[in-house]
C-alpha cells in the first residue's frame, strides 16, 4: 500500500501535472508529504512544497529535518522564506539555524522580527547539544497561589502562544519550580482548588545546560509528556516537549547505528542523498581499519614458522577470526545499547566485563564441541583440540574485550558508538590469532 502513492507521485512529478499534484498533496498527511519530500530533490520538493497553502506548508516544513528544511528553504523566494521561518517555533528555529551554514544562518535571523530573532538567538546561546537548544520558552507558567479557575482562564488567555498546554510548569513569584500540573487535573478539579494542592512536586526536571540525549532518556523511564527546563537558580525557562525528546532519541539511535557498523552518520533522508555522499561516509572508517587490519597480517609473520609446521592450522583460521570478532561484535553491541539506555554505566566495567566473560566461555564450550565434532571428521584429532580449545579462550577474550571497550571509552570522553564493532571484530581477529599459535604450539610442543 505504501509504494502506490510514492509511485503515483514519481509519475505526476515526471508529468509536470499540477492539479494532479495538488490533489495528491491534498490527499495524504504532513508526515507523508515531509518523507516525500526528503526523498525529492531540491528542485521537486520545492515544487511540491509551493504548492501548499500556508498553515498545511508550516504541519509538513516542521516534520522535516534540519538538512530537509534547508533545502527547501534555499529554493523559495525571500517573501515565502520569511514568513516560514518566522511562524516555525522558537526551538525547531534554533536547530535549523545551528546546523546550517553561516550564510544562510544570518539570511534566517535577518528574516525575523525583533521578538523571534531574541528568543532564537537566547536558544543559540546555549551548547550545541544541550537542553537549551531542544526546550520550547513558549510555555504557560501558572502560580501556585493561583485557583483551578484562575489557572484555566490564564491558559485560555495565553495558551495559543504556547507549544503545549498538557504540562503545566508551577512557579512561586520568583519563578522558581514548584511542580507541574496537568490540564486534565485543572479542568476535574473543582473552580477554588488553590494549584498547589493538585501540583505535582517531585516531578523530574533539568537544566538547559544538561546533556539533552540524557534528558531524553529520562523522558523515555519516567513516561511524562514535558520536562521542565530550569537555570541554575530553579527558576523555569520552557519546556522539553515529548516530541522534541523522540527526535533525540532517534537522532542518537540512529547515529550510533552508523557508528557501529563503520560509518560517519550523514545529515537527511538516505534516498536523497548522492553517492558520494554515502561513499564518503563510510571511506574513513574503511581505511583506519584496512590499517588496523595490518596487525593480523604481522601476526601471521611472526608465526610463519608454526604455519610451515603444521598446515592443517590455516584452514581454521577463518574459523576462529569470525568466531572471535562475531562474538567481540556481539558483546560491544549490548554494551553500547546499555550504556545509551542507562543500563549499565562506566563504575560498572569490572562487572560487565567478568560478566561478558563467562558468557563468552559458555559460548565458547558450545561451539568447542562443535568444533571438535567436525574438525576430527576432517582433520587430525590433535589439530581439532588446538581449535576447540582456542575457540573457548577466543570467545571469552572477545566478549570481554567488546563489552569494556565502549565503557571505557565512555570514561574517557569518547562516543562509546565510536569503539565500533568493526573495530572491535579487527581487534579480536589479530589477538584471537596470537591465542590459535599459542595454544598450537603448546599443543605440538612447536
Amino acid at each position: 500500500m505504501a509504494a502506490q502513492p510514492t509511485d503515483t507521485l514519481r509519475d505526476l512529478l515526471g508529468d509536470h501535472d499540477l492539479p494532479g499534484l495538488q490533489r495528491w498533496l491534498d490527499e495524504h498527511q504532513p508526515y507523508e508529504i515531509a518523507d516525500e519530500l526528503g526523498r525529492a530533490d531540491a528542485v521537486h520538493a520545492v515544487l511540491l512544497f509551493r504548492l501548499l497553502d500556508k498553515d498545511r506548508a508550516l504541519d509538513v516544513f516542521e516534520e522535516l529535518d534540519p538538512s530537509d528544511q534547508h533545502k527547501v528553504l534555499e529554493g523559495l523566494r525571500e517573501p515565502a522564506f520569511r514568513d516560514v521561518v518566522e511562524r516555525m517555533a522558537p526551538d525547531d528555529r534554533a536547530r535549523l539555524v545551528g546546523e546550517a551554514p553561516a550564510k544562510f544562518a544570518r539570511r534566517v535571523l535577518a528574516g525575523l522580527s525583533p521578538r523571534e530573532r531574541e528568543s532564537t538567538a537566547a536558544l543559540l546561546g546555549y551548547p550545541e547539544h544541550s537542553v537549551g537548544r531542544y526546550m520550547t520558552p513558549e510555555t504557560v507558567a501558572v502560580r501556585h497561589h493561583m485557583t483551578a479557575d484562575e489557572a484555566l482562564a490564564l491558559v485560555r488567555r495565553k495558551g495559543g502562544d504556547a507549544e503545549t498546554v498538557y504540562t503545566l510548569p508551577v512557579v512561586d513569584d520568583r519563578r522558581c519550580l514548584q511542580g507541574i500540573v496537568s490540564l486534565r487535573d485543572l479542568v476535574l478539579s473543582a473552580p477554588d482548588t488553590e494549584v498547589a494542592d493538585i501540583a505535582t512536586t517531585d516531578t523530574p526536571r533539568v537544566q538547559a545546560t544538561e546533556d539533552v540525549e540524557e534528558a531524553a532518556r529520562l523522558m523515555q523511564d519516567t513516561n511524562v509528556l514535558a520536562l521542565p527546563v530550569t537555570d541554575s537558580e530553579n527558576r523555569v525557562l520552557g519546556l522539553l516537549t515529548i516530541d522534541d525528546a523522540f527526535e533525540v532519541i532517534e537522532a542518537a539511535d540512529t547515529e550510533d547505528i552508523a557508528r557501529q557498523s563503520g560509518s560517519a552518520p550523514w545529515a537527511g533522508h538516505y534516498m536523497s542523498a548522492s553517492v558520494v555522499e554515502l561513499a564518503r561516509s563510510r571511506a574513513v572508517w574503511l581505511l583506519l581499519l584496512i590499517l588496523a587490519a595490518t596487525l593480523t597480517v604481522n601476526v601471521l609473520q611472526f608465526f610463519e614458522d608454526t604455519l610451515a609446521s603444521v598446515t592443517a592450522l590455516a584452514l581454521f583460521i577463518p574459523l576462529l577470526v569470525g568466531t572471535g570478532g562475531n562474538a567481540g561484535a556481539q558483546a560491544a553491541t549490548a554494551a553500547v545499547r546499555a550504556l545509551a539506555v542507562g543500563e549499565v554505566r562506566t563504575r560498572d566495567v569490572l562487572r560487565v566485563a567478568w560478566r561478558e566473560c563467562r558468557v563468552g566461555l559458555v559460548l565458547g564450550l558450545m561451539l568447542a564441541v562443535v568444533a571438535l565434532a567436525i574438525g576430527s571428521l576432517l582433520v587430525d584429532v590433535t589439530v581439532a583440540g588446538s581449535v576447540a580449545v582456542s575457540l573457548v579462550a577466543v570467545c571469552a577474550w572477545a566478549a570481554t574485550i567488546g563489552s569494556t571497550m565502549p565503557l571505557l571509552a565512555k570514561r574517557v570522553g569518547i562516543d562509546p558508538a565510536v569503539i565500533s564493532a568493526p573495530l572491535v571484530t579487527t581487534l579480536v581477529d589479530a589477538t584471537g590469532l596470537i591465542i590459535y599459535f599459542l595454544v598450537a604450539r603448546l599443543v605440538f610442543g612447536l
